[in-house]
């Protein structure tokens, strides 16, 4: 009886262990698109403002924009915490490109998914440039 016990013990640790595992990959973002050119996206005009109006509702999304799309507010309240180290540094590039050289799409991203300006006092530190997004 307690052989059968324990081995029903060890099956459901091995099973608890083998979820937890699962659940510690799937907390992460894809990386499907990490090596997506962010600088080409941020310098033009046209693929910019296609990615911002996809991610404001306003426009068709390509599937990097959707997936893009379905992560901003959980990156915003999580700090990024389920990034890639180079989707922070992407992140870290174009929050930095729209809130410095594109402040009229910065503002509409802003009233989207702050209104509030709870992340915009929160990440003060790092949109003045006192800290990285990688460092947050």
């Amino acid at each position: 009886m307690q052989q059968s016990v324990a081995l029903l013990f060890v099956l459901m640790a091995a099973l608890a262990l083998a979820g937890a595992a699962r659940v510690r990959r799937e907390e992460k973002y894809t990386t499907k698109y990490d090596n997506i050119n962010v600088d080409e996206i941020l310098e033009s005009d046209r693929l910019r403002n296609n990615y911002v109006n996809c991610v404001l509702e306003k426009g068709k999304c390509t599937p990097e924009g959707t997936e893009l799309k379905s992560h901003v507010k959980d990156a915003l309240q999580t700090e990024c915490s389920k990034c890639s180290e180079k989707q922070k540094e992407q992140a870290e590039k174009v929050i930095k490109f729209l809130y410095t050289r594109q402040p009229e799409q910065w503002k509409l991203l802003q009233e989207k998914y702050d209104p509030e300006n709870e992340y915009v006092t929160k990440y003060k530190d790092f949109l003045e440039g006192k800290r990285s997004f990688s460092s947050l």
